[in-house]
């Protein structure tokens, strides 16, 4: 895993082999940033990491410039991995949790100018995932919300959607 750009740009974390995740690969990682680019300034903003698997795009909000991020995922050995990717970058810019995404939703207050969620393809509530972030009103006015899903969902008809795009077997959806 690598961070594309900004000020860690470069920097590689081997991922443990045990892993369950699947991180979002570099080309449609690099692809879905760049289109990003005409929707926000990460520099200084605030930002969501849910379902964050490896911290893939956590660490890589930090790097581009956000204020804070907040990265949340269940498991034990993922969140650890997340930990000590961010030890090694030496930032205290992400602040990572480890939970489930749904409390954490139920329980979220804080408004957030970019939000991201990937979760596992087979999980049985992905469909609801996109109403459950839209109607908790934590997307900042003007923010936007990246939702990772695989070929077999659409959300065109949410009233808040933008685009979708799709790199591989990587689809992206994004809302505002």
């Amino acid at each position: 895993m690598r961070i594309i750009t900004g000020k860690y740009k470069g920097r590689h974390f081997e991922i443990p082999r045990t892993f369950k995740a699947r991180p979002t690969t570099d080309f449609a990682k690099e692809n879905i940033f760049n289109v990003l680019n005409g929707y926000i300034d990460f520099e200084g903003a605030t930002a969501l990491d849910l379902f964050s698997g490896t911290g893939s795009i956590a660490l890589e909000m930090v790097s581009r410039g956000c204020r804070q991020v907040v990265s949340v995922e269940l498991d034990r050995d993922h969140h650890r991995f997340i930990t000590d990717c961010l030890k090694k970058l030496d930032t205290k810019a992400c602040i990572p949790l480890r939970g489930d995404v749904f409390r954490f939703l139920k329980s979220c207050r804080q408004q957030f100018d970019f939000i991201f969620a990937d979760p596992p393809y087979a999980l049985e509530e992905l469909p609801a995932i996109p109403g459950l972030v839209l109607d908790k009103n934590i997307l900042s006015e003007g923010g936007v919300f990246v939702f990772e899903h695989g070929k077999n969902h659409d959300f065109s008809s949410h009233p808040r959607f933008k685009e979708h795009r799709a790199y591989g077997s990587v689809n992206f959806s994004i809302f505002q």
